[in-house]
């Protein structure tokens, strides 16, 4: 079976660092309604794996992207970035077909 997303090397390894810590062992991402382009993602720790998450195996846990939320993200690559100003996840979705200027929020 095909994971949804794609996770890059630099993005797992910034996830196990998340996890051990805060002491989680799940890292989640959600699509939420808002924004300037209508949805955003969402992350956030947890220490649950709910029944219907898509889930892939980290080193020190799992990342999970809930069931409502999986549709939007087929096909993605999830990148950790660290540049001068700052790092961030970088999300490449084949499935938006617009963004807002400071990256938060999508529209599909």
């Amino acid at each position: 079976m095909t994971d949804i997303v794609t996770l890059t090397p630099s993005a797992r390894e910034h996830m196990n660092k998340m996890l051990l810590d805060n002491k989680n062992t799940v890292v989640r991402l959600s699509m939420k309604g808002g924004g300037c382009a209508g949805m955003q993602y969402d992350w956030s720790l947890s220490d649950e794996v709910e029944d219907k998450d898509e889930v892939i195996e980290l080193d020190h846990g799992n990342f999970c992207i809930d069931a409502t939320s999986q549709m939007y993200l087929i096909g993605t690559t999830i990148n950790y970035k660290k540049e001068i100003f700052g790092s961030f996840f970088d999300i490449e979705n084949p499935a938006t077909t617009s963004s807002c200027g400071c990256g938060e929020s999508v529209g599909f």
